[in-house]
């Protein structure tokens, strides 16, 4: 299931989300975040899952790639929707089992809570896919760039929070590597008590630990034989340009904003 994992991958392309800047998608991911909150009703998240799809078709990114994605948080998505099934108890009854109720509130609001997830990996998972690891860095490091007036490492931060984006798939990989080696030497994650399990599992975190040191310390050492001494005086060889574009993109977001708060209840 690792190598399902998307968040944190780049694939390169050229569509109109790739030749967007990477400060308008950086901007416009964080303010949907937001908006994905002002849905209510069933119009207004069935406009978020049109416009969610939307997004992905401008970005060419194929569908089923982003469903894959998904299963590794799969169990969390079903965990949060049994969650609503199991205590909301507001509205008729639809199933009834015992002392056990399902109500019709709890599933309409499992379901939207689903849908709100979805869309919300969906839209961060094409960030990290139609934006290279280092025009994130630039994007982040200008944005942040006014809080360098109250002696804040802007260039430090945007550069630490890109690498440990960049290394989420990377450390997902190494992890199935080291699974798939300990089940070849007869060790099995998935069988027994619970407490055989979680013995079973410090073998496979050791050697992770071990890799990820590893990582960091030839990526320290590479920095540094290249002359890394942080921002003060860097320049850039590729330099950020805002175009219709972004402005665009930008535009309709605050348009489903306001279509969503005309249609809530």
């Amino acid at each position: 299931m690792m190598e399902k994992m998307i968040f944190g991958r780049y694939i390169p392309g050229d569509s109109f989300v790739h030749r967007l800047d990477p400060r308008s998608k950086l901007i416009f991911v964080f303010a949907f975040i937001i908006v994905v909150f002002i849905a209510n009703n069933t119009i207004t998240y069935g406009l978020l899952l049109a416009f969610t799809l939307f997004i992905i078709l401008m970005s060419r990114i194929r569908l089923y790639f982003l469903i894959n994605g998904l299963k590794p948080v799969l169990i969390l998505l079903v965990f949060t929707f049994l969650i609503h099934i199991i205590f909301n108890r507001e509205g008729n009854i639809v199933f009834e089992w015992g002392f056990f109720k399902v109500y019709e509130q709890g599933i309409r609001q499992g379901i939207y809570i689903s849908i709100r997830f979805v869309v919300l990996v969906f839209v961060t998972s094409i960030l990290t896919l139609t934006t290279s690891p280092i025009s994130i860095t630039d994007g982040i490091e200008v944005l942040l760039n006014p809080l360098k007036k109250i002696k804040l490492p802007v260039h430090e931060l945007a550069l630490m929070m890109s690498i440990a984006l960049r290394f989420i798939p990377t450390l997902m990989d190494e992890t199935d590597k080291i699974m798939k080696a300990q089940m070849a030497r007869g060790s099995d994650l998935s069988a027994g008590p619970l407490k055989d399990r979680i013995k079973a599992v410090v073998p496979l975190l050791v050697p992770l630990f071990v890799s990820a040191f590893k990582r960091a310390e030839d990526l320290a050492t590479a920095m540094e034989v290249r002359g890394y001494r942080g921002g003060e005086g860097r320049t850039r060889y590729r330099k950020l340009k805002w175009d219709w574009r972004d402005s665009t993109s930008l535009v309709v977001l605050v348009a489903l904003s306001a279509l969503l708060i005309y249609l809530r209840t």
